[in-house]
């Protein structure tokens, strides 16, 4: 860690049973890659691993919880039913909402999760519930207005030339556009129009030649890397960012990030709080522009 910042390497995970956990959950186990102990101070982000047969307890938390499914499939109970979840499915759970998670295949399941406001070591988050029954799990449909709150996202989802009406999963709505700007597209996945209210979570891809400029932002921002490689600097110091690596830029952290390969790099990502209406980006390059542009005699005014 160094200023307002942390990278982490898989290497660097340790993964344990969570103290609020304990005795409420076979199998299950979590990396607390970013929490209270780093520059953080508006989120945790992680990675869950839940084993084969292994399950974790019917209960609410004091925090909005996001996820993605990285490798393996899980079960997601909430009261919206039972949910299998695969590789490239998302989902977010409110303040208060009960669920449960278990893994019914025959490997490891594990996904990245999100939680907002930044669950403290000083006080209780969680709050294990008494059992439901929401029937057989069943697969996430996209098109289906029922679905509340999950999702899916594949690589095929972050190209321009595949968002064509006979190509997309789902139906044409703002759920499927993709921002696109200097080589990098962006794919939104967990918002307020998903049912968040604390946090988002969304999907980055840059081409070969893709760049950001230095910037900065409001709130804080997570990334995780799930395809390709990435030059970040973070607070002027440079990492060569690959699979599985993970950062934290704070508020006020200026980054730039640029594709370091021949393929696409693309990376989940998180913000926390939600982003303003306004002025959610600040780059550099902007006010020194203003700076060069302004006559000399007003800059001697300063």
């Amino acid at each position: 860690m160094a200023g307002n910042h942390v990278v982490v390497r898989p290497d660097d995970a340790d993964y344990a049973v969570p103290a609020e956990l304990d005795g409420h959950s076979a199998g299950f186990r979590r990396w607390d890659a970013i929490d209270e102990h780093g520059p953080s101070v508006h989120m945790g982000f992680g990675v869950c691993a839940l084993e084969p047969g292994g399950r974790v307890a019917w209960h609410v938390r004091a925090f909005e919880e996001s996820f993605y499914v990285v490798d393996g499939e899980v079960v997601c109970e909430t009261d919206e039913g039972a949910f299998l979840l695969g590789p490239g499915d998302y989902g977010v759970v409110g303040v208060g909402a009960p669920h449960a998670w278990r893994n019914v295949g025959t490997q490891q399941a594990r996904w990245a999760q999100m939680a907002a406001p930044q669950p403290r070591s000083t006080a209780r988050h969680t709050f294990v519930v008494a059992d439901r029954t929401p029937g057989a799990p069943v697969r996430v449909d996209v098109r289906d207005p029922r679905t509340r709150s999950f999702g899916h996202v594949s690589p095929e989802n972050m190209e321009v030339d595949q968002q064509t009406q006979d190509r997309l999963a789902v139906s044409a709505s703002m759920r499927t556009a993709l921002l696109v700007y200097s080589g990098i597209t962006v794919k939104m996945m967990v918002d307020s129009d998903l049912g968040a209210d604390l946090s988002t979570m969304f999907m980055v891809q840059y081409v070969p030649g893709g760049f950001a400029g230095a910037h900065d932002h409001p709130l804080e921002e997570a990334y995780m890397i799930v395809e390709g490689q990435v030059d970040a600097v973070f607070d002027g110091h440079e990492y060569r960012m690959a699979v599985g690596d993970i950062a934290l830029a704070g508020v006020g952290c200026v980054h730039e990030f640029a594709n370091a390969g021949d393929g696409p790099v693309r990376w989940l990502e998180t913000q926390a709080p939600q982003p303003p209406s306004r002025h959610s980006y600040r780059f550099a390059r902007d006010w020194t522009y203003l700076a060069d542009a302004l006559p000399a005699h007003d800059q001697d005014q300063e």
